[in-house]
């Protein structure tokens, strides 16, 4: 999932760093202005002149952890069913206005969340509001067995893209499970199980929205050259005639211990690669920083621990990536490397673990630390050039803590870890029960990782 801070796909590292001295004594604002409607509608406003475009970023408050078991993917098909026109903009409408416009638009989907966007001159900014509302609200009429049936088909031949025909891509739906007790939010793949797909009913999926895609449930960030006055007016205007949905009840999921799990995939690939999983943490928790700094450590840059052991010294991988991915309501850690021709995954795990425990005993370095600190930093206030990561992160920001301007306090959990910080974590969350999965050559079962605990 994108992570709150920067949503660093490869890195899945989030947050922000040691900068100089007098930038720490300056904090970070990105001011903004939040109002709530009276059916429950957020409106959250940041005024950006920068350039005169304007984006709308709107959350729902539901993602593939939302889902109960046998009904899974719902969150995902709904991303496309958004798209496929409303009572007055009905398909394709919605992308001839804003491509005529000059504004383009898209979705995304994960476990917590889907997002609709768009992009544009400001003087769309009635437009892309009007195009919001009236998906929200007048939808549901339009929705029909056909339009499902559509996109079903449509979703089904993403997943057999994506996962089934895909290189490694049934990863996903064996490492969940088992890196996730049954049943927990996280356990099953954004996408959905083809049998659950095919038993959608048509009005399964109008449930599914009465209950999430209310405006209670929803938050929307408008962002650029604006003024705050008139956007707050003309929500308002769109919005307030949409009923208030149903109140909504998320259970905590139950703490869990993993165990030590061992997972041999055959597949139609050239090189066997391994996948190591550890339970984590969820997103802002206490141990969520230091945890993506230590992944930082680990394979951030070419000169990171497992970049240089697995890949430039012992020429054993062609590559090594670890990531936290700290999610809502929990998280795992994950690191994946792939062998070179003629090495198993044993060879593999055995440089990770002695690398594992060396981070352990020894901690990372001042250098390290320092590293990793500027880098995730830097991409951060990168991407804090365009309004429309503003906006998400915003979005981000208000969903995971109430409060929209988020950023010098998530700064400031990144500046504040330690090397005795990551030290730490490593010991207590990556020397613990994991999910070792092994994806081989069809055939070549002999290059699998066996079982073996670190040490």
């Amino acid at each position: 999932m994108r992570r709150p801070l920067l949503g660093l796909a490869a890195l899945a590292i989030a947050g922000m760093l040691s900068a100089p001295a007098a930038a720490q004594g300056t904090p970070l604002r990105v001011p903004a202005v939040v109002d709530t409607l009276p059916n429950g509608l957020t409106l959250i406003i940041h005024e950006d002149r920068t350039v005169p475009t304007v984006t709308t970023n709107v959350w729902y408050h539901v993602g593939s952890g939302d889902e109960k078991v046998g009904r899974t993917g719902f969150a995902h098909l709904f991303e496309h069913l958004m798209f496929m026109g409303s009572e007055h903009a009905p398909y394709p409408t919605f992308d001839r206005l804003l491509e005529s416009a000059g504004a383009n638009n898209n979705g995304s989907t994960n476990s917590d969340r889907t997002n609709y966007y768009e992009d544009g001159p400001a003087n769309a900014l009635p437009l892309m509001l009007w195009l919001e509302a009236d998906r929200q609200g007048w939808l549901l009429e339009t929705m029909d067995a056909p339009k499902v049936d559509l996109q079903r088909d449509v979703v089904k031949n993403e997943r057999r893209q994506s996962y089934e025909n895909q290189p490694y891509g049934l990863v996903t739906e064996n490492l969940l499970p088992a890196t996730y007790p049954a049943g927990h939010p996280y356990s099953w793949s954004t996408i959905g199980s083809m049998a659950d797909l095919s038993a959608a009913s048509l009005e399964d999926v109008k449930d599914f929205f009465r209950m999430y895609y209310a405006p209670n449930n929803a938050t929307i960030v408008v962002a650029g050259a604006v003024d705050p006055d008139s956007v707050k007016d003309l929500a308002r205007t769109l919005f307030a005639e949409i009923p208030r949905g149903p109140a909504i009840t998320r259970p905590t999921p139950a703490p869990f211990t993993l165990r030590d799990t061992l997972i041999v995939l055959e597949d139609r690939v050239q090189l066997p690669r391994l996948y190591l999983a550890w339970h984590g943490v969820r997103e802002f928790s206490r141990d969520d920083a230091a945890l993506d700094i230590a992944s930082y450590v680990l394979s951030g840059a070419r000169n990171s621990r497992l970049t240089q052991a697995l890949v430039y010294e012992r020429e054993v991988a062609t590559q090594a990536t670890a990531f936290n991915s700290s999610k809502r309501l929990d998280g795992d850690f994950q690191v994946i490397a792939t062998a070179r021709p003629g090495f198993g995954l044993d060879t593999l795990k055995t440089v990770i673990d002695a690398e594992l425990r060396r981070l352990a005993k020894d901690g990372p370095t001042a250098r390290e630390i320092g590293q990793a600190k500027n880098a995730i930093e830097a991409a951060f206030l990168n991407r804090l050039e365009f309004a429309s990561a503003k906006a998400d992160q915003l979005n981000a920001y208000y969903y995971a803590t109430g409060t929209a301007d988020y950023f010098q306090k998530d700064l400031e959990r990144y500046r504040a870890v330690t090397a005795a910080d990551v030290q730490r974590v490593v010991r207590q969350y990556l020397l613990a029960g994991r999910v070792t999965l092994s994806v081989v050559p069809q055939g070549k079962r002999e290059l699998a990782a066996t079982r073996g605990v670190i040490q």
